[in-house]
């Protein structure tokens, strides 16, 4: 029902008792396929109910929040957030979602909220890398304005910078490295 956008039968169910939670075979509960199959009114219905576990992870470590950020759900994010989706999660989060598309309103929108903009998936990536290399140009943009250390390096030793310049974003890998040296320069000299 959730799949298929059926609120009708998603409002029985519940109603009838059935737990919200139940998991399929990748522990995606209904609501992460309702989001993931763009049911908006199956999410709705799911939202309504206060059984539904709106910070439940799926077996790739996936949140309701993080389907949201990758399809661009500005509307879903913010009602997941109400009824207490966590913005940070340790590992891969919203923020490295929202960035790795062409998502910059979410981006703006959960750096807002207090997202963790140099937050570190479990290889070291930040958003700023995912924006850099995947992403929206314009999400980057968002992110270094919002201070985003343009100096991280992944546990593979890749900056930002690289991960634009493997994607052929040679302008941005150019700014970003321009940045990394403006700041480590900033660093190296001693207060007066």
């Amino acid at each position: 029902a959730a799949r298929n956008d059926h609120a009708a039968t998603v409002m029985k169910l519940l109603l009838a008792g059935t737990d919200p939670n139940v998991r399929d075979a990748q522990r995606n509960t209904a609501l992460h396929v309702a989001i993931r199959e763009e049911s908006g009114k199956a999410v709705e219905a799911l939202l309504k109910s206060p059984g539904t576990d709106v910070n439940a992870i799926n077996q790739a470590g996936e949140t309701p929040l993080m389907l949201a950020a990758i399809k661009g759900n500005l509307d879903i994010a913010r009602e997941l957030v109400k009824r207490g989706a966590l913005v940070n999660e340790p590992g891969w989060s919203a923020l490295h979602y929202a960035a790795a598309g062409p998502n910059e309103h979410l981006v703006r929108w959960l750096v807002g909220q207090g997202a963790d903009i140099d937050a570190r998936s479990p290889n070291g990536t930040t958003p700023l890398m995912m924006a850099a290399g995947y992403g929206g140009l314009s999400g980057a943009e968002i992110l270094i304005a919002a201070g985003a250390d343009v100096t991280l390096r992944n546990d593979h030793q890749l900056s930002a910078a690289d991960f634009a310049r493997r994607a052929g974003q040679d302008e941005m890998a150019d700014k970003l490295d321009q940045l990394a040296r403006a700041r480590a320069k900033a660093a190296a000299t001693p207060a007066p």
